[in-house]
């Protein structure tokens, strides 16, 4: 060929068809797996094998009444698991939401006796003792930088103390004195621990309240601006804070959100009860917070659901009920919680992973 030969001229020609080359950054991942990836699927999963189970382990489960008794039993540790959620999401954890529970309860129950007045007076300072709380703690760990581990745990044995101690010198008991007799009593018991009645079931209004809170809890998280600060909280709070997110309110706002819901519970305990016992409430938190985990909700932050936690609590009422109604030794129950509780962790850990796959 001659060096003096031209090239000829280039053909543009259209490539032979073909698979189409998907950039692996942006590819989307099949259906199946971006549900899976949801803080919620894994729970519900878990949740529905368990009831699936103890439908078939124990018959009585399928009676109505018993139903509504596993439902209430969940929807008192959901109400608190929900305010736990949302503290866990901000990347925070509080150890001492179960004897606050308590606390507010005693306060409420002493404070009405003891000024023998209405007893939406004892009920509104215990609200106001709950908060407290709740600000106490959350104003405690962002001024300090302590962790809320241990924050927490010293609110924990302050309360359990004080529980017990000013009960003791107050009553002269370890228990509050009934006040079914005061006036308010049944306004208060309709508002917070009422029954009524679905095809001949009686249902408790905890469960209302309960469903009720957890849409609201996913609607503040999912379509508030609100909602997006607890998340950048609790995923990188530095960073949060860089671009405008108000740390330290919406730290102090999810404590105080926990001391309400602990708050409500125990006027629950209160106005079921007519008394309260100044000793219980201790070992609580961890249900709250192991509900809070199998429903999705990290350790770390920054990832979980509302209505996540609404499941876990139900497995807890289901598990906790059904082993009872299955007629097994009721010392399995924690056995079945451990189980739980490192199942939905490396579940967990498997969806986080998932999650920020490329």
């Amino acid at each position: 060929m001659s060096m003096t030969q031209q090239a000829a001229p280039a053909v543009d020609t259209p490539p032979a068809p073909g698979p189409k080359e998907v950039d692996g950054r942006t590819a989307q991942r099949p259906l199946a797996v971006r549900l899976l990836a949801r803080p919620e699927v894994g729970v519900f999963l878990g949740a529905v094998a368990v009831f699936v189970f103890f439908l078939v382990a124990a018959p009585p489960v399928r009676d109505g009444s018993s139903m509504a008794n596993i439902l209430y039993q969940s929807s008192t540790i959901g109400i608190m698991a929900l305010s736990v959620a949302l503290l866990m999401i901000g990347g925070e954890f509080d150890l001492s939401s179960g004897v606050a529970v308590i606390t507010s309860a005693l306060t409420a129950a002493m404070l009405s006796f003891q000024l023998t007045t209405n007893v939406w007076v004892g009920v509104i300072a215990a609200l106001l003792v709950s908060l407290g709380i709740g600000f106490f703690n959350g104003w405690l760990l962002v001024k300090t930088g302590l962790p809320s581990f241990l924050v927490t745990l010293g609110t924990f044995l302050i309360l359990q103390g004080v529980n017990l101690a000013v009960t003791k010198l107050i009553t002269g008991n370890v228990a509050t004195d009934g006040i079914s007799d005061m006036d308010g009593f049944d306004q208060a018991k309709a508002l917070f621990s009422s029954t009524f009645d679905v095809g001949g079931v009686e249902v408790k209004i905890t469960v209302v309240w309960w469903l009720a809170f957890a849409a609201l809890a996913t609607w503040v998280l999912l379509r508030t601006k609100y909602g997006n600060w607890i998340f950048a909280v609790g995923g990188n709070k530095f960073s949060a804070r860089a671009v405008g997110v108000p740390v330290t309110f919406t730290k102090i706002s999810l404590f105080m959100l926990v001391g309400f819901g602990a708050w409500f519970v125990g006027m629950h305990q209160l106005f079921s009860f007519n008394t309260v016992q100044s000793g219980e409430g201790v070992g609580q938190e961890l249900i709250y917070i192991a509900a809070a985990v199998i429903g999705g909700c990290l350790l770390t932050g920054g990832y979980g659901s509302a209505i996540g936690p609404v499941f876990g609590a139900f497995m807890f009422g289901m598990v906790q009920q059904g082993i009872v109604y299955a007629g097994w030794n009721p010392d399995w129950f924690m056995a079945f919680l451990g189980v739980m509780l490192l199942g939905a962790t490396l579940i967990n850990l498997w969806v986080s992973r998932a999650a920020t796959r490329r």
